[in-house]
């Protein structure tokens, strides 16, 4: 297992959220959690497919609701979006730590 921690900003309708993106991988598949100023959103059902993320984090805030992130990791860059529900999609971007 490996860990990677990323400094990333996500453009929501409501605004930028910067937040740190802790991946733990193991395998194809990988767990952590995206901390930001709401709180702490556990990453469940992550897979890595190549240079491809693709993961979900349950939220109680603002509302019940499972967010989808998808990105790419390009050396020490990620890009991506994060699909919120009925609020559509919003882009996150990274960089990585260290």
């Amino acid at each position: 297992m490996s860990t990677e921690v990323w400094d990333c900003v996500t453009r929501a309708p409501f605004g930028e959220q910067a937040s740190v993106f802790t991946i733990v991988r193991d395998g194809d598949r990988f767990t952590g959690s995206n901390v930001a100023e709401i709180g702490e959103l556990p990453v469940v059902d992550g897979r890595i497919e190549g240079d491809r993320l693709v993961w979900k984090m349950p939220t109680r805030k603002p509302m019940p609701m499972t967010l989808v992130g998808k990105a790419v990791i390009e050396g020490d860059r990620l890009t991506g979006t994060v699909t919120m529900g009925a609020f559509g999609k919003a882009e996150m971007t990274g960089t990585r730590r260290g």
